[in-house]
């Protein structure tokens, strides 16, 4: 097997992997319990008990709050809806500024947009692809109201950091904790150590219930305002007593109780998922941690990695050839790898000019040239795949030099 695959050998790897699928007959009949209801949705949007929604919905709420040890959890039907329920929380306006990370999804920079303000761009740490707190140091000016951290593929940011940047500076820190349910950082769960934390329920993710998001505060007046803004709350902000909510606008980002029930179900497995995911990919990392010119993910001290995804760092000079043909070789073993996560947001038509080609190199090296990313969460994996990928891996490299002949017919 010596011949690679993209050269005409015969992959190592030749049946795709099993999709990520956690979903079994617990959440089969709680799905069950709700049709036989006959009431797939709770809410109400006006003045009413039924404001906040229904039983599985606020069932599922305290439920994430007893398990992230937060006060207050507020569901939505998406980490995006989350995002923007967030910005109106804190009261982003026109002409404010919010410091976002660009190597991330783009709802995180559409946030504040939706409020009118201006997303700015903070480099990344190369260890951990999240926002470098000397960047964002940097990058506040008078204007500026809010950082949002991702903890990016599932490790956290420098939270207690930036928390002390932010309050030092009296602006908010809001976390995307989409990819990293159960990750920790100083003994404290991300998503519960910024102001508002917002977690994803999307089928990609650790733990799904299809779409579906929850934001966490232990602030009373922050979680008010999430649940006005979830539900049409215009229409009860004359009965309130809220500081800065007399222009507040909802939407219906409200969740299902069918999304709830299957949520419910998925937060009781999700130390399970999560382990099981943290061991593949430690064992990923032991087996090819010795590889010359890859660097595998490192976890920080007093964090724990969750692995949404398995990034590595890949050196074109050290290994011999360039990253692009690297990860078509693997592919062609049967190892599905990316080059690079996301373009650099501020590429995005919606934000470039001119001038953005060097404005976060961090984020530009990684994504143009050195991180090779495999979506571990995307599949279901045994522990004779995981020596598969590994396999994989060892045969492209040692076999990196037959790739310099295909390099040149290119």
């Amino acid at each position: 097997m010596t011949k690679l695959a993209i050269l005409g050998g015969q992959p190592v790897i030749k049946k795709p992997f099993l999709p990520f699928n956690t979903i079994g007959k617990d959440e089969k009949k709680a799905v069950q319990d709700v049709l036989d209801t006959g009431i797939l949705s709770g809410f109400v949007g006006a003045p009413s008990e039924e404001f906040n929604g229904g039983k599985y919905v606020r069932e599922l709420e305290n439920n994430w709050c007893e398990k992230f040890n937060t006060r207050y959890a507020v569901s939505v039907n998406s980490a995006t809806s989350g995002l923007y329920a967030a910005m109106g929380a804190i009261g982003i306006s026109s002409g404010d500024e919010v410091i976002v990370p660009p190597y991330t999804m783009s709802a995180t920079a559409m946030a504040p947009v939706v409020y009118g303000a201006v997303p700015i761009f903070a480099d990344i740490e190369e260890e951990t692809f999240c926002l470098d707190p000397e960047c964002v140091k940097n990058a506040i000016t008078s204007k500026t109201k809010a950082i949002i951290a991702v903890n990016l593929f599932g490790h956290p940011a420098a939270l207690h950091d930036l928390k002390i940047i932010a309050e030092t500076n009296n602006i908010k820190l809001i976390e995307d904790n989409s990819q990293a349910p159960l990750a920790i950082e100083k003994n404290k769960y991300c998503g519960t150590i910024g102001h508002i934390g917002i977690f994803s329920l999307n089928r990609h993710k650790h733990i799904q219930s299809g779409e579906g998001g929850i934001c966490v505060t232990d602030d009373s007046n922050l979680a008010e305002k999430l649940q006005l803004i979830r539900n049409h709350g215009e229409n009860l902000v004359e009965h309130l007593d809220l500081n800065n909510a007399k222009n507040l606008i909802g939407f219906n980002y409200r969740l299902t109780e069918l999304s709830a029930a299957i949520a419910i179900c998925q937060l009781n497995k999700a130390e399970n998922i999560i382990e099981k995911v943290i061991k593949q990919c430690e064992e990923l990392t032991s087996a090819l941690s010795g590889i010359d010119g890859i660097t595998v993910p490192k976890v920080r001290n007093q964090c724990k990695h969750v692995y949404y995804a398995w990034p590595v760092k890949f050196n074109s000079e050290k290994v011999g050839i360039n990253r692009k043909l690297f990860a078509e070789a693997l592919c062609a073993e049967g190892v599905p790898v990316n080059q690079g996560y996301v373009k650099p947001l501020y590429h995005l038509p919606i934000f470039e000019n001119k001038n953005t080609n060097d404005l976060c190199p961090v984020a530009e090296r990684m994504y143009f040239k050195e991180e090779l990313g495999f979506g571990i969460c995307s599949y279901n994996l045994s522990h004779q795949n995981i020596n598969m990928i590994v396999d994989a891996w060892n045969k492209v490299y040692e076999n990196k030099e037959k790739l310099l002949i295909l390099n040149k017919e290119r």
